[in-house]
């Protein structure tokens, strides 16, 4: 269990501290980054992936449930093994998954606590509630439930099936493929939604939002929030069964 859960914990925990933390930067009154604009977002996001993937290496590290149900669905291992470091192979079942997916949304929460704790004081001089909100979950640039969808399943889907296809090239890169991958992501299809292309990098931190004593934060949204649940789902499972009849 604890070879699932707490590798899964700790690497998408990193991922939120990284790519919240380049948020708050952003957008929070008197911060060092302040203004600092999308591509420094983008970027933030992508390192965070890198050192959340090098984190969770032994569990083939999906950091995202997303990632988890495109394997399932590919009929793929979640982990393939690795004999070199005495690592087993983790099967695709149900039961690892349900591990896979608790750890995830527990480090994504750890990651959002981290975050807030980090940049308290530039949280409690910031009056605007929705920058507050944005630090933590994504929210659309136009809102219209149907079409935000659809982003989130396109960009969901770019990114579980390449990360697939990754797998079956001698190239070697690794987590910095997948990093530059959401780089791109977010260069190219963040900005309707915010890319969350991820159902716990954006549920686990808008629970901290509800939950966290944060001066002026404001509703949490929850009326938006099944949008980058259930989009990158979706999208993970089409890109799983997508790259199966690929390979």
């Amino acid at each position: 269990m604890t070879e699932i859960f707490i590798p899964e914990m700790l690497g998408t925990m990193m991922l939120l501290l990284f790519g919240g933390g380049v948020v708050a930067n952003v957008l929070l009154k008197d911060s060092k980054g302040f203004n600092g604009g999308w591509l420094l977002i983008n970027f933030g996001w992508g390192i965070g992936v890198f050192a959340g993937v090098y984190t969770a290496f032994s569990t083939g590290a999906h950091i995202n449930p997303a990632v988890t149900v495109g394997l399932w669905v590919n009929g793929s291992d979640f982990f393939p093994g690795d004999p070199a470091r005495d690592l087993p192979a983790i099967p695709a079942t149900a039961g690892n998954a349900m591990l896979y997916f608790s750890g995830q949304m527990v480090g994504a929460m750890l990651g959002a606590l981290l975050m807030y704790l980090a940049y308290k004081k530039h949280f409690d001089a910031t009056d605007n509630p929705g920058a507050k909100l944005g630090i933590f979950s994504t929210g659309p640039a136009i809102r219209s439930y149907g079409w935000n969808l659809i982003t989130e399943i396109i960009g969901t889907f770019v990114l579980v099936y390449v990360v697939i296809m990754f797998g079956q090239t001698p190239s070697g890169l690794g987590p910095l493929a997948v990093a530059l991958l959401v780089v791109g992501l977010g260069a190219s299809l963040g900005g309707p939604t915010g890319y969350a292309i991820n159902p716990a990098r954006d549920l686990g931190p808008r629970i901290m939002h509800q939950i966290l004593p944060i001066k002026g934060k404001g509703d949490s949204d929850w009326g938006y929030s099944w949008v980058p649940v259930v989009g990158p789902l979706i999208g993970g499972a089409i890109g799983g069964l997508l790259a199966a009849v690929a390979i």
